[in-house]
């Protein structure tokens, strides 16, 4: 497993007022509560199609991405900050929702597939890697596919709200874990919340 340490961390998510509180932008909570801690302030960058930050947690300095393309084509962003800045795939921190795992929990991984979620298929394929790392924030599954889509785009009810805020405040506290490379630490925390 890889232990080098964390250098850009994504929110996946749409852009706009319309989608802002629906349950496909829990990456976009996570990198808006992050810069809102850490005084960072994310500011469009046109060259990097999306929004960015500069934060120093826990003595690392790292930048924080909000893609503007919409999900289906968040890889062009994440690509255009990873090449210009030189940061591996490794080095990559992708705060997306899951439908896997339900409403407060929250997992970390390397690799793996897309899982049908589109914003990491394009990110895999702008990358030519899926050696980036995931942190997958639990939304629950509505039960059958063909309801997939107007599920992740509305709003979660107030007690799955409230246990995806604990599941973020969960990600938060494992960070200096993460951010250090020390991710078998940080994944024995976070997955042995139930």
């Amino acid at each position: 497993m890889s232990e080098q340490a964390i250098e850009l961390i994504v929110g996946l998510g749409n852009p706009g007022p319309k989608y802002q509180d629906t349950r496909h932008n829990a990456g976009f909570w996570f990198v808006e509560r992050l810069a809102d801690r850490h005084g960072g302030r994310l500011l469009n960058e046109s060259k990097f199609h999306g929004l960015m930050a500069r934060v120093r947690i826990g003595g690392h300095d790292l930048r924080l991405l909000e893609p503007l393309t919409f999900m289906n084509r968040s890889g062009r962003s994440v690509a255009a900050v990873a090449r210009y800045f030189s940061i591996a795939p490794e080095q990559i921190l992708i705060v997306h929702d899951e439908l896997d795992l339900p409403p407060g929990q929250v997992r970390l991984k390397q690799g793996g597939g897309h899982a049908g979620h589109n914003g990491l298929r394009d990110t895999m394929s702008a990358l030519g890697s899926r050696e980036f790392w995931r942190l997958r924030v639990g939304i629950d599954h509505p039960g059958d596919r063909s309801r997939v889509v107007d599920y992740v785009l509305n709003r979660p009810g107030k007690d799955e709200a409230l246990a995806i805020d604990e599941a973020l405040d969960q990600a938060e506290n494992s960070l200096g874990d993460i951010l250090s490379g020390r991710f078998a630490q940080a994944m024995n925390r976070l997955h042995a919340k139930r």
